[in-house]
């Protein structure tokens, strides 16, 4: 890896929501070519307990897994995004995945804006994330 961090470091839920954020990285680049469709988040779902899942958002707003993807797809198809990991915590069924993201699109007149983020994932037994809560420092 890249920031300093190896596989031997993590513990299993911290691979998992490192195999996330990859894996939003390369849809968000697919969702800008034709033909996207909500069913090409597959690769993602695979990670989630798509049935239980939930989330709550920077405004406290609560979504399941249906309009979380198309949240996704809105947002993907309009920005660039990459990001920083700062710290990556694994405590019982919880990871606290603090990054820096820059992201830029059409609602930004292109310009990067980075934002410092907090997403707490919890996971199930099975080793699926069920929720994610999000928390975000910068400018709104």
């Amino acid at each position: 890896m890249s920031d300093g961090i190896s596989n031997k470091q993590l513990g299993p839920l911290s691979r998992v929501v490192l195999e996330f954020d990859r894996t939003i990285k390369r849809l968000v680049e697919k969702a800008k070519q034709p033909g996207f469709t909500l069913a090409d988040w597959a690769p993602l779902a695979n990670l989630v307990a798509v049935e239980e899942f939930s989330r709550i958002g920077v405004w406290r707003e609560e979504m399941n897994w249906q309009e979380y993807i198309e949240f996704l797809t809105k947002w993907a198809t309009s920005t660039t995004f990459d990001d920083t990991l700062r710290r990556i915590t694994e405590v019982s069924n919880l990871v606290f995945f603090e990054i820096q993201e820059r992201n830029g699109g059409a609602d930004d007149a292109g310009e990067v804006v980075p934002v410092n983020t907090n997403t707490v994932f919890e996971f199930n037994d099975a080793g699926k994330i069920r929720h994610l809560d999000v928390y975000i420092q910068g400018r709104f």
